[in-house]
């Protein structure tokens, strides 16, 4: 019963690094045994099979054997790489700026430069304001301080 067998009964008795030992089980049948079965085939890959692949492969081996191994690395690449680097470092850096804590002199200062900023903001935009309006009310403002001014000298007289 134990030649039906293509293992033996009690594997514990052979030895661990016996070279016939296998570790996938092997068909019943023989393959001269059945001409009735249908043999697989190996399926062909078209990418391997194309031309351009072929060549590239080619080409490849033989830079690898030269040493001229390619290592520039595409433009694309390049760039994707160094924005991922910035981003990590930005990063690391407002986490520092969060975890510092802040003296009550830098947080008045604060707000005194954000205060200074809004300050030129509004002075911007009154110079803007003053250059597109036109020139006639210009010419009307003018002419009320004018008033105003020749009224107060003439009540101060």
């Amino acid at each position: 019963m134990a030649t039906m067998f293509r293992y033996p009964v009690f594997p514990h008795l052979q030895a661990p690094c016996d070279p016939g030992r296998r570790v996938m089980a092997e068909p019943d049948y023989l393959e001269g045994d059945c001409d009735e079965l249908i043999q697989p085939k190996k399926l062909i890959n078209p990418v391997k099979g194309s031309r351009n692949h072929q060549d590239l492969h080619r080409e490849l081996i033989m830079n690898q054997k030269r040493g001229l191994a390619p290592q520039n690395k595409p433009e694309l690449q390049k760039v994707l790489e160094k924005r991922k680097r910035e981003q990590v470092i930005k990063a690391q850096k407002e986490e520092q700026e969060a975890h510092k804590k802040r003296s009550d002199l830098e947080i008045e200062l604060m707000k005194r430069q954000q205060k200074l900023e809004q300050l030129e903001l509004e002075q911007q935009k009154n110079q803007e304001e003053q250059e597109n309006t036109p020139e006639f009310v210009k010419m009307k403002g003018n002419l009320r301080r004018t008033k105003q001014e020749a009224d107060g000298e003439e009540r101060a007289t």
